[in-house]
């Protein structure tokens, strides 16, 4: 079955494209501190490493195995960040500004579930609402939505923290309590 060269570039591109899906995924494990489950993943990751550079080695005089190599792990490295986007694990920090200061949108979002730390601030042409927002991966799409639907012009910043400690609603999004942002 190995002998035929198709099915062997076939077999290679396949095993990289599911070790690089593991790579990637154990490598965000580890940067949001879930060591012992990318421990775990790392021990298959390496199997699969070994089974495909193995068959590249093996057969080196076959340019297409190490074009089935290089092309699957561009592919395993799309294949892991579309996992890592689906599983969105950690939180996210929505910063918000808008010129509606006088609206109720830190009400509305606060109604929904989201945490909302919100203040007057002063920009070049005026006095603007600006709110923090703190919430899970999963839940961030929507949020965008729902900021965009009350406020079409508000400016909005995203990033991810590092740690979180305090405020009176992570007990809350850790139990899975965000209203209708599902």
């Amino acid at each position: 079955m190995l002998q035929n060269s198709i099915v062997m570039v076939l077999i290679i591109l396949m095993i990289n494209i599911v070790y690089v899906s593991f790579f990637t995924i154990r490598m965000i494990l580890t940067l949001k501190g879930q060591r012992y489950l990318a421990a775990f993943i790392s021990m298959f990751e390496v199997v699969i490493y070994v089974v495909g550079l193995g068959l590249v080695l093996d057969n080196l005089n076959e340019i297409q195995n190490l074009i089935a190599y290089a092309v699957g792990y561009g592919i395993g490295v799309i294949v892991g960040m579309k996992i890592e986007e689906k599983l969105a694990l950690g939180y996210i920090t929505v910063n918000v500004v808008t010129t509606e200061s006088e609206t109720n949108l830190p009400k509305q979002l606060r109604e929904k579930g989201y945490g909302v730390t919100n203040w007057t601030a002063h920009g070049l042409e005026g006095d603007r609402l600006a709110m923090q927002i703190l919430t899970p991966r999963k839940y961030e799409i929507k949020l965008y939505q729902l900021i965009k639907e009350l406020d079409p012009k508000a400016f909005i910043i995203t990033y991810e923290p590092k740690a979180i400690h305090g405020g009176f609603w992570v007990k809350a999004v850790r139990k899975g309590r965000l209203k209708d942002a599902k």
